[in-house]
């Protein structure tokens, strides 16, 4: 898959972090596989949670392709930066044509991204998980890596006025040890251990 669109992006994103003066620690990067299909299941309290775990992969050359809603991709300016980093857009009312794209990028050996609380955490606590990410995870064969991002609240989350203004805020992304499940596993069960 030609990536043309994710390097300019990711140019511009690392001049926005410095721009912000961000201090990131990353934890657990060693987890993320070099090569083959993993999930990201990250949770979510701001809206620049999808480019801070991005970044956190960016050690280990790995692109990730966030499953995002669907209206980011009808965006006439998101939309086609979406598109051309090769995102899945998720229609949250018929969910079985991102599923499918999901799954076919993880056995194309893809980094998948997945929110599983599916909107932003306003007590910034995990709310109950969607199951997707563990239905994904058994279908495609690949590990969850359970990711958790600290301080985006701190710059622009919902119901509170952004902060670009704020310098030096901490960032932390730590990313869990991966967790693989059989087909034999409920899927239930999977969705516990992911939280945890």
């Amino acid at each position: 898959m030609a990536d043309r669109v994710y390097p300019p992006v990711i140019a511009v994103l690392k001049t926005a972090w410095k721009y912000l003066g961000l201090k990131f620690t990353f934890t657990g990067d060693v987890n993320i596989p070099r090569n083959g299909g993993a999930i990201l299941a990250i949770n979510h309290i701001g809206y620049l949670d999808f480019a801070l775990a991005g970044t956190a992969a960016l050690p280990v050359n790995r692109y990730v392709r966030f499953m995002a809603k669907k209206e980011i991709f009808d965006n006439k300016i998101a939309g086609p930066l979406m598109r051309g980093m090769h995102h899945i857009s998720v229609d949250r009312d018929s969910g079985s044509a991102s599923f499918v794209a999901a799954l076919r990028a993880l056995k194309a050996g893809e980094i998948v991204g997945i929110f599983p609380e599916a909107t932003i955490s306003k007590s910034f606590e995990i709310k109950s998980l969607k199951s997707g990410a563990a239905r994904l995870a058994i279908g495609a064969n690949v590990p969850v890596l359970p990711t958790i991002v600290w301080g985006s609240q701190r710059i622009w989350t919902k119901g509170r006025k952004r902060d670009f203004g704020r310098k030096k805020v901490p960032i932390s992304v730590y990313i869990g040890d991966p967790l693989y499940f059989t087909r034999e596993v409920e899927v239930e069960t999977a969705e516990a251990q992911i939280k945890t």
